[in-house]
């Protein structure tokens, strides 16, 4: 659990948003955003030393202030909406929060491998926990937009070297159909104002490269909005490389449908099938669990086999079923909805979510509870579901 030495309460994200330079401002009051739980987030990117060829410009904080004030200078950003704004200035204050965790020498250079999406997950963690930013669409769809904006911002520079930039970049775009707040203009605003948040040799190419970027995402049409797909199987097709022409229409060939459920420990999974998916049979992780008589701390191994060999026995009678399970991680799910793609089913998954302490209560309120550090654990790896993992996803606030 990524720790701050303050509790969470209900008006902390609002004191938070209050401390942002107001639409016309161009003045930043570091001082309060010293004062706010970010502090601790500040020092230790403080102590964060960065490649002095690349960021001549100092430390990870040094980088973070400068790329702050160069944001709220661009006409991009200032054409922004309120909203737009408050997700911008928010994620560039944490871009780089995952380089104090990934910073290292490599052959006598230093470097920040994945810092971008170790970074996302910290986000995550710190949003959901100290500012309360879950368990309400509006908090959600604010989390996630950070969170998005954070794991992908490394990406515009490098997007033409992509081989496969467009299924990409259409890819990474299709998150606006469950996030309002995300676009590939927000991400290029982001990095831009990145790219002159720095003091280096490469920053003129660095910024002619977020260009191409602009030009690509407004040639592939997703600079505003995701690719409007002709349908659901057609845009799977797309993603998993079925078809090469993301304007083609496939043929739907699957013969039903796997719900492949997630979310951590009490955000109402169960609740949710009883509710929703009455009939169906359901594979349930925890039930196997009390059946084998493993806890969820100890080694799932013996669990998810079993759990796999009935999936199977499903799969091959062609039985719609539902897979009940936290599946935290994007390459859980990914194994499993390729098992079930396999097969010939379409896949949906549903990812559901709760406030934090109103899931720890309904954890405590549960017959099988799972202890809270395991719970927050899982919150630390926790992935949510992006719109090209499957046929269908949605998100739930249970």
């Amino acid at each position: 659990m990524y720790q701050t030495n303050y509790e969470m309460n209900n008006n902390c994200f609002d004191n938070l948003i209050s401390c942002f330079p107001q639409q016309g401002e161009t003045t930043i009051r570091w001082d309060e955003l010293w004062a706010s739980p970010l502090g601790k987030v500040f020092e230790q990117m403080r102590q964060t030393p960065q490649n002095p060829v690349y960021h001549a410009e100092g430390d990870v904080f040094a980088h973070t202030k400068f790329v702050c004030e160069q944001l709220i200078k661009l006409q991009e950003y200032k054409a922004c909406n309120k909203m737009e704004q408050q997700v911008l200035f928010l994620s560039a204050l944490l871009h780089d929060i995952g380089k104090p965790q990934c910073t290292r020498v490599e052959e006598g250079q230093i470097t920040s491998p994945r810092h971008a999406i170790v970074g996302a997950n910290i986000v995550r963690q710190l949003l959901w926990t100290t500012f309360d930013l879950a368990g309400t669409e509006e908090k959600r769809n604010t989390r996630e937009a950070v969170c998005l904006l954070i794991k992908y911002h490394s990406f515009p520079p490098f997007a033409l070297k992509e081989r496969t930039h467009p299924k990409k970049m259409l890819a990474i775009a299709s998150n606006g159909e469950l996030i309002p707040y995300f676009s590939m203009k927000l991400l290029y605003i982001l990095e831009k104002a990145d790219a002159l948040g720095r003091k280096g040799r490469d920053v003129s190419d660095y910024l002619e490269r977020i260009e191409c970027f602009k030009l690509l995402a407004e040639e592939a049409g997703v600079w505003e909005n995701p690719h409007d797909f002709s349908t659901d199987f057609s845009k799977r097709a797309y993603f998993v490389g079925k078809t090469t022409w993301q304007n083609d229409t496939l043929y739907d060939d699957s013969w039903g449908t796997v719900t492949l459920l997630c979310g951590l420990p009490a955000s109402g999974k169960d609740t949710f099938v009883e509710q929703h998916l009455q009939g169906l049979p359901v594979v349930c992780l925890d039930d196997i669990r009390a059946q084998l008589g493993i806890a969820p701390t100890k080694p799932q191994g013996p669990v998810v086999a079993q759990a796999k060999q009935l999936a199977k026995e499903y799969l091959r009678n062609k039985t719609p079923f539902v897979w009940n399970a936290t599946n935290v991680t994007k390459d859980t799910r990914n194994k499993l909805v390729g098992l079930f793609e396999g097969y010939g089913a379409n896949v949906k998954i549903v990812f559901l979510e709760t406030d934090w302490q109103g899931g720890l209560q309904r954890n405590l309120n549960r017959d099988r509870s799972v202890p809270q550090d395991a719970i927050e654990h899982m919150l630390s790896k926790l992935e949510i579901p992006e719109r090209h993992e499957a046929q269908q996803v949605c998100w739930i606030i249970s």
